[in-house]
C-alpha cells in the first residue's frame, strides 16, 4: 500500500498538474466552474422562466373577463420572445459589463468574449449561464407591467413599450443595483441590499404599472360594470407555478448550491404562507368570507415582499415579513386603491410595487450578518435602513419619470389604447383575431 506521505508528495502534484492542464481557468488562477453550482443554476433558470410562461400568463388571464383571456396571456409570451433576444444582443452588456456608476458598456455585445471556460465574476458558474439566468428576471419584470393595463392597452403599443422600457428603465436600475452601479453594495462601500429584485423587479414594475394605468386611463365601465374573473382556477394554477418558480427566483440568486440558497428558499416559502394566511384572515374579518382570490393575492404579496430580503434574513424572519406583506398589500389593494381611484387592473402596484418597497426596507431592518454578510438595524447597523430608503427613492423616481416618457414616446407613433368598440367587443378578437369558445 502506498503511504499517505508518498501519495501527497508524488501523486497529488501530478494530479493537480493534470487538472491545471485540462482547465485553462485554473492554470490562469481563475475560479473553476463547479458542476454542482452549475446544475443548480440551470434548474433555477428553468424555474424562473416557468414563472413567466406559463406561471404569470395563467395567473393574469384567470383574473380577467373571458373576452380578454388570450390578450392577457399574450404579453407574457411577447416578453419572453422579445426581451430574450434584446437581452442577448446588448442589454445584458449594458447591465453587467463594466462598473461605471450609471450604465455598463458594450463589451459583451452579442455575447462577445463569453467562451466555454468563461466564469461569471464572483461565482463558479459559466458566464453564459449567468447571462441566461439574469435574462429571465428581465423577461418577467417587463411582463409584470402588463397586468396594470389589462383589458385596454393596444398590443402593438405594448410591443414598442416593452422594447423601450427594457432599455430605458430596466437596464439602468438593474445596473445600479446589481451590475456595479452607484447603488451596488460591495466590500469597499455600502449599498442597497436587494437579493433578488425588490427594487429592480417588483418596485420597478409596480411603479411603471401605476404610471401606465394613469396615462392610459380607466377601463370603460370601471366602478359600475361587472369585472368578475372568467376562471379563477387558472389564476390558482398560475399562483402555484409562481410559488414553486420563486424557489429559483430567490434561491438561485445565491448563484451557488449552498446554505444561503437553502435559507433563501425556506424564508421565501414561509413568507408566502404567512402572506396568504394574513390576507385571508383580514378579508374574512372585513368581508365575512375568505376568497380564493384574496389567498392567492396574499401569497404573491408575501413572495414579492420577501424577495429583496430572502438572502439576508433568517427563515423565521421571513414569517414576520410575510405577515407584514399580507397586511400592507391588502391595505394598498383596498383602501389606498379606493381612495385614489386608479384602475390598476390586476393590482401590480398594490402587490408588487408596495410589496417590493416594503421588503427592501425590511431587508435593512432584519438583515443578519451570518446569512448575507451585512448586519441590519436589529444587529446594530441602523444606517442600512437609510441606504434602503435611498434605493427605494431612486427606483421610484427613475421608474416613474422614465416610464411616463416612454409611454408618451410610444403614443406619439402608436395609440396606446384600443377604441371604445374594440374594448367592448374584447381584445382577444380585436387584437389577435381569435377567442375562447
Amino acid at each position: 500500500m502506498i503511504s499517505y506521505r508518498v501519495a501527497s508528495r508524488f501523486l497529488l502534484p501530478a494530479a493537480i498538474a493534470a487538472t491545471l492542464a485540462a482547465s485553462p481557468a485554473l492554470a490562469q488562477g481563475q475560479p473553476a466552474i463547479d458542476p454542482a453550482d452549475t446544475a443548480w443554476m440551470i434548474t433555477a433558470t428553468a424555474l424562473v422562466l416557468m414563472m413567466t410562461i406559463p406561471g404569470l400568463a395563467l395567473f393574469y388571464c384567470g383574473m380577467v373577463r373571458k373576452k380578454n383571456v388570450l390578450a392577457t396571456m399574450a404579453p407574457s409570451l411577447l416578453c419572453t420572445m422579445l426581451c430574450s433576444l434584446l437581452w442577448v444582443a446588448f442589454v445584458y452588456s449594458l447591465v453587467f459589463s463594466g462598473d461605471a456608476p450609471l450604465l455598463g458598456n458594450l463589451d459583451r455585445l452579442l455575447l462577445r468574449g463569453i467562451g466555454m471556460d468563461t466564469v461569471a465574476p464572483q461565482t463558479r458558474i459559466p458566464e453564459m449561464l449567468f447571462m441566461l439566468y439574469q435574462m429571465t428576471f428581465a423577461v418577467i419584470t417587463v411582463a409584470l407591467v402588463a397586468g396594470s393595463v389589462a383589458d385596454r392597452m393596444r398590443f402593438g403599443a405594448f410591443v414598442w413599450f416593452a422594447v423601450l422600457w427594457l432599455i430605458v428603465v430596466y437596464a439602468p436600475i438593474a445596473h445600479w443595483v446589481w451590475g456595479g452601479g452607484f447603488l451596488t453594495a460591495t466590500a469597499e462601500r455600502p449599498g442597497v441590499l436587494d437579493f433578488a429584485g425588490g427594487t429592480v423587479v417588483h418596485l420597478n414594475a409596480g411603479v411603471a404599472g401605476l404610471v401606465a394605468a394613469y396615462v392610459i386611463g380607466k377601463r370603460r365601465g370601471y366602478g359600475s360594470d361587472n369585472f368578475a374573473p372568467y376562471d379563477l382556477s387558472l389564476a390558482v394554477i398560475g399562483t402555484g407555478l409562481l410559488w414553486v418558480g420563486w424557489f429559483g427566483f430567490n434561491g438561485g440568486s445565491a448563484l451557488a448550491a449552498g446554505p444561503r440558497a437553502v435559507f433563501a428558499i425556506v424564508a421565501t416559502h414561509l413568507a408566502a404562507s404567512a402572506g396568504a394566511l394574513t390576507w385571508m384572515v383580514l378579508e374574512w374579518w372585513r368581508r365575512g368570507k375568505p376568497s380564493v382570490l384574496g389567498m392567492i393575492s396574499g401569497a404573491v404579496a408575501g413572495l414579492g415582499t420577501i424577495t429583496p430580503a430572502s438572502g439576508f434574513v433568517l427563515p423565521l424572519q421571513g414569517v414576520v415579513i410575510g405577515i407584514i406583506a399580507g397586511a400592507v398589500c391588502f391595505w394598498a389593494c383596498t383602501a389606498v386603491k379606493q381612495r385614489f381611484g386608479y384602475d390598476d387592473s390586476l393590482d401590480v402596484f398594490g402587490v408588487h410595487g408596495v410589496g417590493g418597497a416594503t421588503g427592501t426596507l425590511l431587508a435593512g431592518v432584519f438583515a443578519v450578518a451570518s446569512v448575507g454578510g451585512t448586519p441590519g438595524w436589529l444587529e446594530g447597523n441602523p444606517a442600512q435602513v437609510g441606504y434602503q430608503l435611498y434605493g427605494i427613492a431612486v427606483t421610484l423616481a427613475w421608474s416613474g419619470v422614465a416610464t411616463f416618457l416612454v409611454l408618451k414616446a410610444v403614443a406619439f407613433f402608436v395609440p396606446l389604447r384600443v377604441g371604445e368598440q374594440d374594448e367592448m367587443e374584447g381584445l382577444d378578437v380585436t387584437q389577435h383575431g381569435e377567442a375562447l369558445q
